[in-house]
């Protein structure tokens, strides 16, 4: 039997079960149709964060963020970068700290931007400060994985 894991769409959050040699061939949610990656940070709120976090079962990268912080306004192209270089083995996501103020107090967000690695719902690095370059966050993120 081959092996599944359970993707959240980021289009309508519903949780799909998907081959693992079918993560690679641009899979689509069998809800809305819609594709499972995009190469695009997927925006989420406190609702979106809990589903994502807690029933992907591929890492979630977040960006806490927030629009008027010109480090993360810098660092915005290399993390757009970074998410078509990760998927479709890690969900690349962002949350505005000024619109979900519950979110960066619960995780207890006290610069920006503030890059978090979750996997299997848990926080297992986490790297404050604007990274220069999309190669620097996907090794940053392989460097936390292994």
């Amino acid at each position: 039997m081959s092996e599944t894991r359970h993707i959240v769409c980021p289009h309508c959050h519903t949780t799909n079960r998907v081959q693992v040699g079918d993560l690679g061939h641009a899979p689509d949610c069998g809800k809305c149709h819609q594709p499972l990656f995009t190469a695009h940070p997927l925006e989420l709120d406190e609702a979106s964060f809990e589903r994502h976090i807690g029933r992907n079962e591929i890492p979630v990268l977040v960006d806490f963020w927030a629009p008027w912080c010109g480090p993360c306004r810098m660092m915005a192209p290399a993390y757009e970068q970074a998410a078509g270089q990760l998927e479709p083995q890690v969900r690349v996501a962002k949350v505005n700290t000024e619109a979900e103020q519950n979110l960066a107090a619960r995780f207890n967000i006290r610069s920006i931007p503030t890059l978090a690695l979750f996997v299997g719902g848990r926080e297992v690095a986490r790297q404050a400060g604007a990274m220069r370059s999309a190669a620097d966050i996907a090794r940053w993120v392989q460097a936390n994985l292994r």
